[in-house]
């Protein structure tokens, strides 16, 4: 994961915020970060080129996707600090992201912004492959395997910025190239690299098994 040797600049400042929420059920924290993904999934849904001038959805939708990667990434520290970790929170949390996953990006692929379904359909199984490989690694006995070009931290700061930098681009009437949104851009380059990197995955773990 392109993002993952960044994780020890940002891991002080989750665990600030973590240790003000030790308080809360790390459970709650997981089905939180869901319903972030779901008014993701919504307002990605719901936009347009035509009226995104006037209700700003994508900006509200890259605020949500902002606070479902934050509270995926403290509700770990929460159990760990509160000593609640466990089996079941740790497959509740991966099996919740899967659902936030398909909800944000699926809510993008459906939405006036990706004209292609393919396009959508292609980046959804990029995603949901990659996170297969990489639980599924674990589960055959390897470690969890987050290896790969494109990781889940890397798809939410995508849908963070891109939409920030669609907006913009929709207000000065700039063109992308061969009539594609940026969007649409974000969407291939995740059909792409996702799929790529599941096949880095799968691949690094069946080296282990020759090992």
């Amino acid at each position: 994961m392109v993002l993952d040797g960044q994780r020890e600049r940002i891991d002080p400042i989750l665990s600030v915020i973590a240790k003000r929420l030790s308080k809360v059920n790390p459970d709650t924290l997981t089905w939180i970060a869901l319903s972030f993904a779901f008014f993701a999934g919504i307002l990605f849904y719901f936009s347009s080129p035509e009226q995104e001038l006037s209700n700003y959805y994508l900006f509200f939708a890259a605020f949500f996707v902002f606070m479902n990667g934050l509270l995926d990434a403290i509700d770990g520290k929460v159990a760990k600090l509160a000593n609640k970790t466990s089996k079941r929170g740790d497959f509740l949390d991966h099996a919740l992201d899967r659902y936030g996953d398909v909800l944000i990006l699926g809510g993008l692929a459906l939405s006036p912004w990706c004209r292609y379904q393919s396009i959508g359909l292609l980046a959804i199984v990029g995603m949901l492959l990659t996170s297969y490989m990489g639980t599924q690694s674990q589960a055959v006995g390897y470690k969890r395997n987050y290896s790969g070009l494109l990781g889940r931290a890397d798809r939410l700061v995508l849908l963070m910025i891109a939409p920030t930098i669609q907006h913009i681009l929709l207000y000065y009437a700039i063109q992308m190239p061969w009539n594609f949104n940026l969007l649409e851009w974000v969407l291939i380059y995740f059909a792409v690299m996702g799929n790529i990197t599941a096949v880095q995955r799968f691949y690094s773990t069946f080296r282990w098994f020759k090992k």
